[in-house]
């Protein structure tokens, strides 16, 4: 094609100008994949650390400290809804831990391992002794244990009311991630809460809920309590407004960036090209002499815009990727940092972009070309 063989001539005549832009649009692309990338990592770290291990969706009775019971309309339900993921029926009672002259308030989460194992991920995060919640035992968090000496295997006292000692075996030592819960929290199995409560065997202080996106906790919330009057249904985000506004704000600034930096492209390569079109002037005006259509000399812009679009694009997507690698790989040595994971979906729509911002900037010259009178440009040289 005599307009793609002409455009790539007039790239090579002026290569200093042409890297130039070039440099321009990877660098542009890459900071939106990742910026983009880097919000989108950061938005994930934060939801997995607030919620990674709560529930989206909570039943619990209308009245705090009154049990839930866990029946078949319950159950039907959760069951009807394919979005969930995991259910864990729980039951929570305070205790006290004494250790020596100090009395330290504990919370004692109760259930199966199975259950409770598929929402806090004991198994995985047990740094101690093993996952193990058998009769008389008791797992207890990193904080705690080092702050007072416990160790595996060793008895744990604790006050479940007036009166109501209980002595069980540390089993392992968990650590969640969270310096609170790691310091104040404790699983045991599901009968030694049960007693303590007065609960029946179907009957729970919590049931908690899990979903495929965290994000559909409100639809699913706002659909249930049509269905459970009787129960009290909790959404994980009108319980975190703040959480989510700040992750609002972060997309907002994240998506802002982005424009600012495609618009600092597109009016880099316009205004190149367009110098480039005054350049090229008395070419294009001899080009459309021997009879070449306004079509043609506009197309040969087109074509120098699609080919450092390619290029710089292709160049700004490895940098991005590189940047990422670079940034994972540099917080994780000093332990500040977390790992940002590439988003496809989301570098195929910057890549687009970038290809698009880069065509229509060939608009302004692709426009001046047309209005050429080639008689004109030859005559006045």
């Amino acid at each position: 094609m005599l307009p793609l063989k002409i455009a790539a001539r007039f790239l090579r005549k002026s290569p200093a100008q042409t890297a130039l832009i070039i440099a321009g649009i990877a660098v542009g692309i890459a900071v939106q994949v990742f910026v983009g990338s880097l919000i989108t990592s950061l938005q994930d770290s934060l939801i997995n650390t607030t919620i990674g291990s709560a529930a989206h969706v909570s039943i619990s009775a209308p009245k705090d400290g009154d049990p839930v019971q866990f029946s078949e309309l319950v159950k039907r339900i959760i069951a009807s809804e394919p979005r969930v993921t995991v259910v864990v029926p729980e039951r929570n009672v305070n205790a006290l831990y004494s250790s020596g002259t100090d009395k330290v308030p504990l919370g004692i989460k109760g259930g199966t391992l199975t259950d409770l194992d598929s929402l806090y991920h004991l198994t995985a995060k047990t740094v101690e002794g093993v996952a193990s919640l058998k009769s008389g035992e008791v797992m207890v968090g990193l904080d705690f244990a080092r702050k007072y000496g416990v160790k595996v295997g060793d008895p744990v006292s604790l006050l479940l009311g007036s009166n109501n000692v209980r002595t069980l075996k540390v089993s392992g030592v968990f650590d969640l991630g969270s310096g609170a819960v790691n310091a104040r929290t404790v699983f045991t199995g599901p009968n030694l809460p049960r007693q303590a409560l007065g609960f029946r065997s179907d009957q729970y202080s919590l049931i908690s809920i899990q979903l495929t996106d965290p994000f559909l906790s409100t639809v699913v919330a706002k659909d249930w309590r049509s269905h459970l009057s009787n129960e009290k249904v909790g959404d994980w985000q009108v319980d975190n407004k703040a959480l989510l506004s700040a992750l609002t704000s972060q997309s907002a600034s994240s998506y802002m960036i982005q424009v600012f930096v495609l618009i600092a492209v597109a009016l880099g390569i316009a205004s190149t090209l367009a110098i480039a079109a005054v350049q090229k002037t008395r070419q294009i005006g001899i080009l459309k002499a021997l009879g070449m259509s306004d079509g043609r000399t506009a197309a040969i812009f087109l074509w120098e815009a699609t080919i450092m679009g390619v290029v710089g694009t292709a160049l700004g997507v490895g940098l991005g990727l590189a940047l990422i690698i670079g940034f994972t790989v540099g917080t994780a040595k000093s332990g500040a940092g977390f790992p940002i994971t590439p988003q496809p979906t989301f570098i195929a729509i910057s890549a687009s972009i970038g290809m698009l911002v880069a065509l229509l900037s060939a608009i302004i010259p692709t426009r001046k070309t047309a209005r050429l009178d080639p008689i004109e440009v030859i005559q006045n040289g």
